[in-house]
């Protein structure tokens, strides 16, 4: 693994657009340089049309033969791809039902999910994806979106072209994408609501979808998302309250802060909240949280931060203190 590592990133073998299972790179960095790009065209009243692609059971889709010749037209040869190819082939598996078992037959597909080099080959296999397409796309892992301004029909019509091409590579590669869960969200006022296709089917459109655990709304306001938040988080802190009955600040404090307080604040410098009712919102659950704890239930709020060592939430936005455990 640690040689191939080293060798995509020497290299810098991977498009800029994959952000899953790189270094540096995660969730956060996909959805911000996302949300980034989108909202440039839209705050200048540019309508934008994003489509969300899915891939039919990627991992186990890839191609073992088709792999190793992208693996050695990335410079990846001799002894390292023999061991990856030793590594892929002669598996066998078989399906069992009620205690009754098919033959084992060979797998001739798959990058083995779990395994630390599965992931960085499946990024390998599908860096070019988006070779000669013309709208923005930004990656993780499978997880693909592209986006591009739709002021005109032409503009539509160059994005129906980038489908097509991603359409034609999953052929070619051997790979499918699930055509009824690919999704096309029309952003602004003046949107013309193109429709469009993927391997002669019509593709649906969402006003709402959750990209890696974030609900991007076709507004773009973050409200919902927040809401959301909250209510995972509340309904996470209504499971600790009716199963520890030990409420002192050494147990409730540490399950707070894995087990609430993450929920409120997963990646969300992407979609933090500008209006009061969510800013309150959000509040409230650490409000409640910390009401909880014995010797506590009748201390203003600002005091039992202070005797918690705990910063409000909005300030641990405003200073980004997610490391510090404040």
């Amino acid at each position: 693994k640690n040689k191939i590592v080293k060798h995509v990133e020497e290299h810098n073998l991977l498009d800029k657009s994959q952000h899953g299972f790189c270094k540096g790179k995660s969730c956060l960095t996909n959805l911000l340089e996302f949300f980034e790009g989108v909202n440039k065209h839209a705050d200048k009243g540019d309508p934008v049309d994003i489509v969300y692609l899915d891939f039919q059971k990627a991992f186990d889709k890839v191609p073992h033969q088709r792999l190793l010749c992208k693996l050695h037209g990335h410079g990846i040869r001799g002894k390292v791809l023999s061991w990856i190819e030793n590594w892929l082939k002669d598996r066998k598996q078989r399906v069992g039902i009620n205690g009754k078992f098919s033959d084992w037959r060979g797998v001739t597909s798959g990058v083995p999910q779990g395994s630390v080099l599965g992931p960085i080959l499946f990024n390998l296999f599908i860096n070019d994806l988006e070779k000669g397409v013309s709208s923005e796309v930004v990656k993780f892992a499978d997880d693909t979106k592209l986006f591009r301004i739709v002021k005109t029909e032409a503009d539509c019509e160059g994005l129906q072209e980038d489908l097509t091409k991603l359409s034609d590579w999953a052929t070619k590669w051997q790979m499918k994408f699930n055509v009824d869960k690919c999704k096309v969200m029309h952003i602004g006022k003046n949107n013309p609501n193109y429709t469009y296709s993927m391997m002669g089917a019509n593709l649906a459109t969402t006003n709402q979808e959750r990209d890696l655990g974030v609900i991007v709304d076709s507004s773009l306001k973050t409200s919902t998302q927040s809401a959301a938040a909250v209510k995972k988080a509340n309904r996470m802190l209504g499971i600790i309250k009716k199963g520890i009955e030990n409420k002192t600040q050494n147990i409730l404090l540490p399950l707070y802060k894995t087990m609430v307080r993450p929920h409120l604040e997963y990646c969300v410098q992407m979609w933090s909240p500008h209006l009061k009712k969510d800013i309150l919102a959000l509040e409230r659950v650490q409000k409640r949280a910390t009401k909880m704890i014995r010797g506590l239930e009748r201390v203003p709020y600002e005091e039992r931060l202070k005797r918690l060592g705990l910063f409000s939430l909005e300030k641990r936005r405003l200073r980004g203190g997610y490391d510090r455990g404040l």
